[in-house]
């Protein structure tokens, strides 16, 4: 929501990114205190965060990462990417300096992991405020709360959306631990782990297409299909390459891989294609706000995945699997390029979105 509503033109934006920092600050706090008395009620000392020390670090750590992710999503709303970009290299590198510091010191344990997450976060936040003489301060205001809650609708729609979206992708590795073995996870997962990655680039480029859009409807058509065909093409890149190399990529890491997988996980790249059309009709469909509608398609699409994931497992094993899983989803994608050309048509016409944008609360 804040991708899209808070935008350079729009004046109320810092008001909304600090009531929407608020909220979900207090809310990742709730939920954290909750889990982590919960599940030691639950398990006692078995549970996995155990002792004050991990249980505050996770604590404050829900709440770091929460106020990090939101402004990130103001940055990107205020078409910043470079600013973002800064401050996740950042991270990056105060996160590996901090844990090998831990490891020289021999401090290394959860507290270790979950401390220097939290340091990190701080520490990459402080330094690009400093850099940008003030990027961040300028980011947020007088929290608006009334303008949060006339969002409401908005903010739970585009939270189903992301929910339906992603929750396909984070089952599955749990589906292939739970259909066929540990060993075989080990080595899906690292193939996985690759295709997750090559997707972030056509994700990125559809999640940069709302605030894009909504700042210049004019160019709407050419933005979406310069960010379509760019994705497009790096999604088939990243597919030829682990169809070529999939045997190799497997070895690099571990020997035994190859023999485990066999070549069962080549096509997996070609999930790719169907995703980059998902993200690019997940995008449109925040733009004509059509999340609501969308979400219950995205969850008819992930349910399809899931189970032709499982049918597959149980009639081929691993390479079943993964051929019900990409199917499934170029399936979804397939119905995905329909949208997106009817939308397309759609914006062409007296109306649409390049000539007569749906107004934001956030316009004064």
């Amino acid at each position: 929501m804040l991708i899209g509503e808070n935008g350079p033109r729009r004046s109320k934006g810092p008001q909304l990114v600090s009531a929407a920092t608020l909220v979900g600050l207090a809310l990742a706090l709730v939920l954290a205190l909750a889990f982590v008395v919960g599940q030691t009620l639950v398990l006692g000392p078995a549970a996995p965060i155990n002792g004050w020390i991990v249980g505050a670090a996770f604590f404050f750590g829900c709440g770091v990462t929460v106020v990090s992710m939101l402004f990130e999503d103001a940055l990107i709303g205020n078409l910043n990417s470079v600013g973002r970009m800064v401050q996740q290299v950042l991270f990056s590198l105060l996160k590996l300096a901090l844990i090998a510091a831990a490891v020289v010191v021999g401090y290394v344990s959860d507290a270790a992991i979950l401390l220097t997450w939290v340091a990190s976060l701080l520490a990459a936040w402080i330094a690009f405020d400093l850099l940008s003489r003030g990027g961040m301060r300028r980011l947020v205001g007088r929290p608006d709360f009334r303008l949060l809650y006339r969002l409401r609708r908005e903010t739970f729609d585009h939270y189903a959306l992301d929910v339906a979206l992603q929750a396909p992708g984070i089952i599955m590795p749990f589906l292939v631990l739970v259909l066929l073995s540990p060993a075989t996870t080990a080595a899906f997962a690292l193939l996985w782990m690759l295709v997750t990655t090559a997707a972030v680039i056509p994700a990125v480029a559809a999640t940069a297409l709302f605030p894009v859009v909504r700042s210049n409807p004019d160019q709407a058509g050419h933005n979406i299909l310069v960010s379509l065909f760019g994705s497009f093409l790096v999604s088939l890149a990243g597919a030829v390459v682990i169809l070529v190399y999939s045997q190799e990529i497997l070895a690099f890491f571990n020997p035994a891989y190859p023999d485990i997988a066999g070549s069962s996980l080549r096509l997996l790249g070609f999930s790719l294609l169907g995703l980059t059309l998902k993200y690019h009709a997940c995008a449109l469909a925040r733009l004509n706000d059509r999340m609501r509608t969308a979400a219950y398609w995205f969850a008819i699409g992930g349910l399809l995945e899931v189970c032709l994931a499982v049918a597959g497992a149980q009639l081929g094993g691993l390479q079943g699997l993964v051929l019900g899983w990409t199917l499934a989803v170029i399936i979804e994608g397939a119905c995905a390029a329909a949208f997106l050309g009817l939308v397309t048509k759609l914006n062409a016409a007296p109306g649409s979105l390049q000539e007569n944008p749906a107004p934001s609360p956030l316009q004064t």
